[in-house]
């Protein structure tokens, strides 16, 4: 009898007795290959997008500078990176950098949930937006495949009223890439939802430390100006 695909993949753990050494060694390769492919899926991502990074870093420095606010979202395992992206700006973990308002939309289950009896779980986003967003605030979404109807929903409700939109995206980038209604979508080309995450994770860490660093730059700039200005008086 053949062996089936899981077999020949990971032969220690069929029914055939097993190895205890073959065993390890097998879980071990496992690890390190896993390792390399993540690894690989991220230096490709950043070799690609690093000019994208920046535009979008600028992007949210400028909401943060003229008085804007984020909003996240996302489903299942991308609500946790919503609210992992969010978390950094309310909390920043370096010392001198200043807190900054950013609201996570899956974090209120009376709000979502009713939304999605009364209207529909694909209104579950665009409703908060609806009714916090405002012209000048910046709105990111997470999503392995980029297809998410509730993100979508709220992408197109935030591009009406004047939000600039974020999309973290995987595979092909899916409608989010290809609707046209984002700013900027950062697709990490691989179909492993995990590697796609971990890339996601490395990404927003990256842009947070980015638009910090435009702001003190641009607070700066601001102070040298000022100084400037008040030694010619």
């Amino acid at each position: 009898m053949n062996d089936g695909p899981l077999d020949q993949l990971y032969p220690f753990l069929s029914g055939r007795h097993k190895d205890p050494v073959q065993e390890r060694q097998a879980l071990t390769h496992s690890i390190r290959e896993k390792v390399a492919d993540s690894v690989a899926v991220k230096q490709r991502f950043f070799e690609t997008n690093a000019e994208a990074l920046i535009d979008t870093a600028r992007t949210l420095a400028d909401a943060y500078a003229n008085g804007g606010r984020l909003f996240t979202m996302g489903n299942g395992g991308s609500s946790c990176d919503a609210s992992h992206l969010a978390v950094e700006f309310q909390h920043p973990v370096t010392a001198g950098r200043p807190a900054l308002p950013a609201m996570n939309l899956c974090h209120d289950t009376a709000m979502t949930s009713a939304v999605g009896n009364d209207v529909g779980f694909d209104q579950i986003f665009a409703r908060q937006i609806e009714a916090h967003g405002r012209p000048g605030d910046v709105l990111a979404g997470f999503s392995t495949s980029g297809n998410s109807e509730n993100l979508m929903s709220a992408f197109c409700k935030a591009r009406e009223l004047g939000l600039a939109t974020v999309g973290f995206a995987g595979g092909n980038g899916g409608q989010m890439l290809d609707s046209g209604v984002l700013d900027h979508c950062l697709v990490v080309p691989t179909d492993s939802i995990h590697r796609v995450q971990e890339s996601h994770v490395l990404c927003y860490h990256v842009l947070w430390d980015l638009a910090h660093t435009l702001l003190a730059d641009r607070r700066g700039s601001a102070g040298m100006k000022d100084a400037q200005t008040g030694s010619a008086s």
